[in-house]
């Protein structure tokens, strides 16, 4: 049994493939395992409460994981290391979730591109048909990830507490959420993933789409996602296209292809979800 799994900070989700790629299991989803954020024991014990998982976990060969918080050399390791221990016949892979929408995004294995991940958090990489290059460091949600879910869920928070959102936006809102004082503060200091409660916000944007306050906001972060990260490839943008993954990449299309169109970009293709694109590329060639 093969595993592929694609992990946010909110949700990781499990496909179990045999070697010729044919599903084996229903879709697995687990919380979100971003080993930047979350303890190792707390790791284990999110994988551990899968009943498909430890039922299976002993002819598991293979797992391939790619996941947000898995940039750097100590969260690759921490997180094989807990993977390793729950399945202890499979060889283990890491690897960033900017490689997994590099996968499942671009349109041959060797196209040079441009990709970002806009979901619970954000990021963008070039690859030029071999191997990934990001020149910006990722500092977390708290000083960085323009246009993610997290920034988005930020933003509105403040312009409800600000009174910046319309009044018709502010009641629906308001009657969506929870928005005593205490129980944010709660969430954001005193509990485990708070990039994952606020970007649970974001989905206010893309139910009141019809409205000048939400298309300016969506359009605001992607302007200073395109900024920020975007525009640190000025010389490959003259000819590759920018993939997007993500759900929030997904269901702002209209509003990235209008900033695209404003500072010169091309866009390429949408992906909301890249894992289903993952199981051709670890199985053909077993």
């Amino acid at each position: 049994m093969v595993l592929i799994v694609d992990s946010g900070s909110t949700k990781s989700d499990w496909i179990a493939v045999d070697k010729n790629g044919n599903k084996l299991l229903e879709k697995i989803r687990t919380k979100g395992l971003n080993p930047a954020i979350l303890s190792k024991k707390k790791l284990s014990k999110i994988i551990r409460e899968s009943k498909d998982l430890s039922e299976n976990k002993d002819i598991v060969t293979h797992v391939f994981f790619y996941g947000a918080g898995c940039g750097t050399e100590n969260a690759k390791k921490l997180l094989s290391e807990v993977l390793e221990d729950i399945f202890p016949n499979a060889h283990v892979e890491v690897n960033e979730d900017t490689l997994a929408a590099v996968f499942a995004t671009i349109n041959h294995p060797k196209e040079a591109a441009v990709v970002c991940i806009l979901g619970t958090g954000s990021n963008c990489s070039y690859w030029d048909g071999e191997n990934l290059h990001q020149r910006v460091k990722s500092l977390g949600y708290t000083l960085m990830d323009d246009a993610s879910g997290n920034y988005y869920g930020k933003q509105l928070i403040r312009d409800y507490y600000f009174n910046h959102m319309p009044e018709n936006e502010k009641v629906a809102f308001g009657a969506k959420y929870n928005m005593d004082a205490d129980y944010i503060k709660y969430n954001l200091y005193k509990q485990p993933s708070p990039n994952a409660y606020l970007a649970n916000f974001a989905e206010f944007m893309f139910l009141h789409k019809d409205s000048e306050y939400t298309t300016n906001l969506i359009k605001k972060g992607i302007r200073l996602f395109a900024t920020n990260m975007i525009m640190q490839y000025k010389e490959e943008l003259k000819t590759v296209p920018v993939h997007f993954a993500g759900s929030i990449a997904y269901f702002s299309q209209n509003e990235i292809r209008e900033v695209a169109q404003e500072m010169g970009f091309k866009v390429g293709n949408f992906i909301r979800r890249p894992i289903d694109g993952l199981i051709p590329f670890h199985t053909n060639d077993m």
